[in-house]
């Protein structure tokens, strides 16, 4: 796998000056950028695959929701529905995608909805008279100019140590960073020392006007079902199955091991669509452990007492409430 990125490398040049072109013309004004008038904050990074867009969305709508009408836009990757879509909740993973789902069953109160054209469903979101708006993974959608834009880059996957599509994992030259003025460095260990921090910072090589932070994924002590809550150490002993169709499960089966839990792992790729075989042969197995992403693409298809999922959240390691307090100074500031 490895030698055959190394002979996409032209491709991979070739990607790289287009896209550094495209956000060229963005840059000087030759293509057109939409702006608003009221809060627009965009969650993304330069890899393809998890770098905790959906903990870190999740963290901004408990942040902001108190005091505002916050919705939340995404494209609902790979769904089966077209065009612009607000969630009731009542819908499956499959029409509207599995994250948009998420964020409805978790925040009912929040308008949280779906449609590739960012501008067009900014301007309906606006009709639904939402206060701010997030924008899921819309970093390299050009088309709309976020007031905001945090991008995320993974403690084990630095963007600056990376490569251009097919080679590598970036979707656009590294010089793209200069758009977002917070950069938040995800999964990191929750004992990053200052060092550590310093060595990064340095690597990364930011801007006078950017902000750097670091983040962990904090994961629940509790496993949850459609119908009950349940400590997680009551899987200790019992035959336990894990299904993730996650990017990155390591920090996850990691994690359930310092627990000392002993499980099998069922990996699937992210967002994967389980299949009609696939479900029968994951029924045969007594008690299933899986995220919330994939809770809630499995969800109607097991009883409440065979599937649960762990939840998980964004924590920082430092300098939190500075991070806070800058998003709410945006917010007010518009």
């Amino acid at each position: 796998m490895k030698i055959l990125r190394k002979m996409l490398l032209p491709f991979a040049l070739l990607y790289g000056f287009i896209t550094w072109s495209r956000n060229l013309f963005y840059n000087s004004g030759i293509l057109k950028s939409k702006t608003y008038d009221f809060p627009v904050i965009c969650v993304g990074n330069l890899n393809t695959g998890g770098t905790g867009k959906s903990p870190m969305i999740e963290y901004l709508l408990k942040l902001l929701l108190p005091d505002f009408e916050v919705a939340t836009l995404s494209r609902g990757y790979k769904r089966t529905t077209k065009g612009y879509k607000v969630l009731s909740g009542n819908e499956t993973a499959a029409e509207v995608g599995d994250e948009p789902l998420q964020f409805k069953r978790k925040f009912k109160e929040a308008l949280i909805a779906v449609d590739a054209d960012r501008q067009h469903g900014i301007e309906k979101l606006q009709q639904e008279n939402a206060e701010i708006i997030l924008l899921d993974d819309a970093f390299q959608h050009r088309k709309v100019r976020a007031g905001l834009n945090i991008l995320l880059t993974t403690y084990g996957d630095l963007y600056v140590n990376d490569f251009m599509l097919p080679t590598g994992y970036l979707r656009e030259p590294t010089v793209g960073a200069d758009r977002a003025r917070i950069v938040t460095v995800t999964k990191c260990p929750p004992k990053l020392t200052k060092p550590e921090m310093e060595t990064i910072r340095r690597k990364l090589k930011l801007q006078n006007y950017q902000q750097l932070y670091f983040s962990f994924i904090e994961y629940d002590e509790e496993i949850i079902s459609e119908s009950s809550k349940e400590k997680l150490t009551i899987l200790k002993d019992k035959k336990l199955t894990l299904v993730t169709g996650i990017a990155n499960p390591k920090p996850l089966t990691n994690y359930l091991k310092e627990k000392g839990l002993d499980f099998k792992h069922l990996a699937f790729k992210d967002h994967h669509n389980f299949t009609a075989t696939e479900l029968a042969q994951l029924k045969k197995e007594p008690l299933l452990l899986t995220t919330e992403k994939d809770y809630v693409r499995l969800r109607e298809n097991f009883k409440n007492e065979q599937l649960f999922y762990l939840p998980v959240k964004t924590a920082f390691l430092c300098k939190e409430e500075e991070f806070r307090q800058e998003i709410l100074n945006f917010v007010h500031k518009k």
